[in-house]
């Protein structure tokens, strides 16, 4: 029987509203349009509905904020930007667009969950302020069900950020209103010292909160690790301090059973592929195995998710028309490798995906 995926990181954005993303410029390699034909397009190689000859098909995606121009403080464009972002996605779930959105609502994977951004280092009476605001752009109710969670990205954000009393206060109040927070930080270009302050950041949020009220985190693209180590054998990598680090890190993460790992942003952090011919899908599993492997043995596959980082994985795995499906095929060798059993690997490619975010449909 296929197995459905539910792709947990996808993001959106037409051309229109290329100017209002905090990391558009005139040379950026994602400054063109980036909607549903476009994802629908670079997914074509997996099938929307159930097929007996494929092992796969494509349930549906979840929808992550996109890093707009945005501030905590309200006052001014603050949350102008964040909120037309909502009022797109809105839009995209009602099958309601107007000029500009340029998307056609034919013959797509469904939207089953929106990540917005939102003030989190506000504490919770700005993230009250600001969710209220959220439900009214949404429109419906149907569209607000879809709204899982929230990110606040702090890979670019100063030192010390994520252990203010706001920020530790705004993932509380996440927590008590069943509102999951996905966690972007990177450890490559960042630095490790964004691991070591998210650790503390957890054992403070979680520290004597009853389990029900505590917050879902879900952690992207494997904290976005060095793999650009130089790479002789898979023991010059898992003998390098930086791995080592890396590792003790994600396993004190683990150690909280309310945060899950996304199985995404690989080809962020590999060697450019090209195009033109197809890699070798199984160098680059063996490439990625000791940081795979550290994943599953700190998470287990019961808290581990596919994502495609899409179209962000589309500069590093080849370009739109064959990036997704590299990715997905990189991910399958992953699960083989590992010895995954069908249950298990249905977990990661989507039931792990819609237990993290409280979604609920049929046959998964």
């Amino acid at each position: 029987m296929p197995i459905p995926i539910v792709d947990s990181h996808v993001h959106l954005f037409p051309a229109s509203h290329l100017p209002s993303l905090a990391w558009y410029g005139p040379n950026s390699h994602l400054g063109s349009q980036h909607c549903v034909d476009e994802y629908r397009q670079a997914t074509s190689s997996t099938p929307i509905v159930p097929d007996s000859t494929k092992p796969l098909y494509l349930r549906g995606f979840i929808l992550i904020e996109t890093d707009r121009i945005s501030s905590v403080e309200e006052s001014g464009d603050g949350w102008k930007h964040v909120l037309d972002e909502v009022a797109l996605l809105a839009r995209i779930v009602r099958g309601e667009p107007v000029d500009g959105d340029q998307y056609r609502h034919v013959d797509r994977p469904p939207c089953l969950g929106i990540v917005p951004w939102a003030p989190v280092p506000g504490g919770a009476a700005a993230l009250e302020r600001y969710m209220d605001k959220v439900k009214d752009m949404s429109g419906t109710d149907d569209v607000w069900r879809r709204i899982r969670g929230v990110r606040y990205l702090v890979q670019d954000k100063p030192s010390g950020l994520m252990l203010q009393p706001g920020f530790i206060d705004g993932l509380k109040w996440l927590g008590k209103k069943q509102l999951t927070f996905d966690l972007g930080i990177d450890a490559r270009q960042g630095g490790l010292w964004q691991l070591r302050e998210a650790v503390e950041m957890m054992e403070r949020v979680y520290e004597g909160v009853d389990e029900e009220d505590q917050v879902v985190m879900v952690i992207n693209h494997l904290c976005k690790p060095n793999i650009r180590l130089p790479y002789t054998s898979s023991e010059s990598i898992t003998s390098h301090p930086d791995f080592l680090e890396w590792k003790s890190l994600i396993t004190a993460m683990a150690q909280h059973p309310k945060t899950y790992m996304k199985l995404s942003g690989g080809f962020s952090e590999l060697p450019l592929l090209t195009p033109a011919s197809e890699p070798d899908i199984s160098s680059l599993v063996e490439r990625l195995h000791p940081w795979t492997d550290a994943v599953f043995d700190a998470f287990g596959p019961n808290r581990l998710m596919f994502g495609s980082d899409w179209p962000v994985c589309n500069l590093g795995g080849g370009g739109n028309d064959v990036t997704w499906r590299r990715w997905r095929t990189i991910v399958e060798g992953i699960l083989e490798r590992r010895g995954l059993s069908e249950e298990q690997r249905r977990g990661v490619w989507g039931e792990v995906v819609v237990k993290a975010y409280g979604i609920e449909i049929e046959g998964l």
